[in-house]
C-alpha cells in the first residue's frame, strides 16, 4: 500500500485538510465550499504543485494534469460527494464528467513473475491520450459511491463553518480533525457554557 501524505504533510503545504484514504477525498477538499465565493486552494500555482507532488505516490505515473481538467473533475467529485451527504441527486453532468474521466484511460492488470512469485499490478492505457493521475481519481469516486459501507462512513466535518469531507473509520469520528474543528468547536461550547454561567451569577 502506498504511503499517503499525513494531514501535517498537507498543513505545510498549505492546505487545511487531507491524508484521506483516497486522493478523490483530498482534491475535494481543495475547494472551501462553505466561504462566499468558495475558496480555490489549487488557484495558487505554487500550492497547487505542492499538492500535486504529495498525492503523486499513489497516483499512476503520467503527466501532470492540466489545471482547467482537474478543476473540472474535482466540481464533478465535489457534488457527487455532496449529493450523496445531503440526499440528493447529483448533477447529471458530474456524473457525466466522472464516468468520461474515468473512462478516458482505460486500465487492465498485469501479470509478472519475480523471484518472490507472481506479482500483478496495474498498466494504464494512455495511448488512448486521457491523463492517467485524473482518470484513476474519477475511478476512485466511482468505486468509493458504488461501497454501500463505505458510502456509510463518508462524513462531513461537524462544524458548521467547516465544508471537509472524509471517510470516518470510526462512528466516533465528527470532525476533519480533532486537534482542529474538533478543538475549536470544543473551545466554542466551553466559552458559551463559561460566559452563560457567568451571566447566571451576575443576575
Amino acid at each position: 500500500m502506498t504511503m499517503r501524505p499525513t494531514l501535517e504533510d498537507l498543513t505545510e503545504a498549505g492546505f487545511p485538510m487531507g491524508g484521506e484514504p483516497l486522493v478523490a477525498l483530498d482534491l475535494a477538499d481543495t475547494v472551501i465550499t462553505v466561504l462566499d465565493p468558495p475558496r480555490d486552494l489549487l488557484d495558487d500555482a505554487g500550492r497547487a504543485d505542492r499538492w500535486w507532488a504529495l498525492q503523486r505516490p499513489r497516483l499512476p505515473e503520467g503527466s501532470r494534469p492540466e489545471h482547467a481538467a482537474t478543476i473540472r473533475l474535482r466540481t464533478a467529485v465535489r457534488d457527487l460527494l455532496d449529493a450523496r451527504l445531503e440526499g440528493r441527486p447529483p448533477a447529471a453532468s458530474s456524473l457525466a464528467d466522472v464516468n468520461a474521466f474515468a473512462s478516458s484511460v482505460p486500465s487492465s492488470p498485469q501479470l509478472s513473475f519475480t523471484d518472490d512469485g507472481p506479482v500483478v499490478s496495474v498498466r494504464w492505457h494512455t495511448e488512448l491520450g486521457g491523463n492517467p493521475l485524473l482518470a484513476a481519481i474519477a475511478a476512485e469516486t466511482i468505486e468509493l459511491l458504488a461501497d454501500p459501507v463505505r458510502q456509510e462512513r463518508l462524513r462531513r466535518c461537524a462544524n458548521p463553518s467547516c465544508s471537509m469531507v472524509f471517510l470516518a473509520q470510526s462512528t466516533r469520528r465528527l470532525w476533519c480533525s480533532s486537534t482542529g474543528c474538533g478543538n475549536r468547536v470544543r473551545a466554542a461550547r466551553h466559552y458559551r457554557r463559561v460566559r452563560g454561567e457567568t451571566g447566571a451569577d451576575q443576575s
